[in-house]
């Protein structure tokens, strides 16, 4: 067999076990809040796995290694900034959220949970809360098809919409039968995949250059600054230098309201149980970004010994010393964790469209149907924004980077101050949760449509701080005593305070 027979094996076998396992979930589902929250009996291994392969893209395994190999570690900003962003969501938000969704009416979506919250005034912000999630997750999903078919056509040589097509297809299969569960649970398996490939190709390229000692001597001949967090601050002078640095850390705040990860701390058997779940995402984020900074300063080193082989696009550098250093069947199931890195993300937005569809602006009609009926609805809508998704990715020549950046941008700005507001003030209303949403949304639009303003910092930071600030003010020029609404805040505070709730 050539090595591309082998590799598509690897890849075909993959395609199947997410298939099988997305059959089992359909086995399993048998309600909207199944198919939309899984019962609320994920285990904390489960939820935090799935939850960072939701999160993590092929970013980790081609952008990140990328931009280190071309520039050292000062790239490494980012993955700090969101490995720090990801345990203070799971810290601060994971067992607030999980107590007072199942408390505000057992709410399975964050829109739900908005209106629950407050019960007053709140039906303008549930509506746009659920198109905001739809706007900015088809853009999204977008991202993770134009991804998919960029990578089959580097490395089989298929067309565009071939690659976008069969990534499409086999996303979107496991996922209208599977529903949440079929999506977490595809998403653990992939998490752990891209783990282990993370893991092994950077220490057994150790391994054959001789040791960690001859591959970092190789690395800092080829390039001095590799190893320095703070090169090129004198080109750039200090005050540049630390704006820049603010804009990338800024992508930490992105976390607390990206409802794709957030809702799997909904989706916890107990507020507890977070904990847990902390700590198996923060040594999985520590591995993962750990490797991918490695792999890439390895192949500054290896790739200078070897200029016939070095990668033409730096982003394949990862990809490059699997197929280097490993047998061409376990190079490509490296393969398959790069397409694991994008369907878990895709899988999981495509959930959380659904549930914005059915659960807050279908419900709102208020048209009453069979459980049956709102699966087969809650089915049809993941097709739905699949097909709008897949229009926007006829286009090969977008941007995938682009994308991810608005959208993470969008979300973070516009759900994140609410969600954190929503859990730790009693004071915030609807109106002031319904002005911040839309200031932050605005923000990013114009923000990031003005390449001067994008350039110098990324939008999420004004997005995020002016939507808190109208929040806050907004509130506080509205605020009414609420019994009920007080009721339901104390109600939380004593679940997350009493580990036998």
């Amino acid at each position: 067999m050539s090595d591309h027979a082998y590799q598509i094996l690897a890849i075909l076998i993959y395609f199947a076990l997410m298939i099988a396992i997305g059959y089992y979930a359909y086995r399993k589902t048998s309600s909207v809040n199944g198919y939309m929250l899984a019962e609320r009996q994920l285990s904390p291994a489960m939820a935090a796995l799935s939850a960072n392969a939701a999160d993590m893209s092929a970013w980790l395994l081609m952008g990140l290694p990328g931009a280190i190999y071309l520039s050292g570690v000062i790239q490494a900003w980012m993955a700090i900034a969101l490995t720090i962003g990801a345990w203070f969501n799971w810290k601060l938000v994971a067992p607030r959220l999980r107590a007072y969704t199942e408390i505000a009416g057992n709410s399975i979506t964050i829109p739900t949970f908005f209106a629950r919250r407050f019960r007053r005034h709140a039906v303008g912000l549930r509506v746009t809360a659920s198109l905001i999630i739809l706007v900015f997750f088809t853009f999204y999903v977008s991202s993770g098809l134009v991804a998919s078919g960029k990578f089959f056509h580097a490395t089989f040589g298929w067309s565009y919409y071939a690659g976008m097509a069969v990534v499409g297809m086999v996303t979107v299969l496991y996922t209208l039968f599977g529903g949440f569960l079929g999506a977490t649970m595809t998403d653990m398996a992939q998490g752990l995949l891209m783990l282990a490939a993370l893991i092994a190709v950077p220490l057994v390229a150790v391994f054959n250059m001789g040791g960690w000692g001859n591959a970092a001597t190789h690395i800092v001949a080829a390039k001095p600054d590799a190893f320095n967090f703070f090169s090129g601050i004198d080109q750039l002078g200090v005050g540049a230098f630390v704006v820049g640095l603010i804009s990338i850390m800024a992508w930490g705040l992105g976390y607390f309201g990206q409802p794709h990860i957030i809702v799997r701390f909904m989706a916890l058997r107990t507020a507890h149980e977070a904990r847990i779940s902390r700590k198996i995402s923060f040594v999985w984020m520590m591995l993962t970004t750990g490797g991918a900074v490695l792999t890439a300063l390895i192949g500054i080193g290896y790739f200078a010994q070897h200029r016939d082989r070095a990668p033409q696009d730096p982003e394949t550098v990862f990809l490059l010393l699997s197929q280097i250093f490993f047998h061409p069947f376990v190079a490509g199931l490296v393969l398959a964790a790069v397409l694991a890195a994008t369907m878990s993300t895709m899988s999981s937005q495509l959930i959380v469209c659904s549930s914005a569809m059915v659960e807050d602006i279908y419900a709102l009609m208020g048209r009453k149907h069979s459980a049956r009926t709102l699966l087969i609805l809650s089915r049809a809508s993941v097709l739905a924004v699949s097909i709008v998704a897949a229009l926007f990715a006829l286009n090969q020549n977008s941007a995938v980077l682009q994308l991810v950046s608005f959208a993470w941008a969008g979300f973070g700005a516009a759900f994140g101050p609410i969600v954190l507001l929503s859990l730790f003030w009693r004071r915030l209303t609807a109106r002031g949760a319904f002005a911040g949403l839309v200031t932050g949304a605005v923000v990013v639009f114009v923000w990031g449509s003005i390449p001067a303003l994008h350039q110098t910092m990324y939008e999420i930071l004004p997005g995020f701080l002016l939507n808190l600030a109208v929040a806050y003010v907004v509130s506080r020029f509205t605020y009414q005593p609420d019994a009920d609404v007080d009721a339901d805040f104390d109600q939380m505070l004593a679940v997350v305070a009493d580990p036998t709730k």
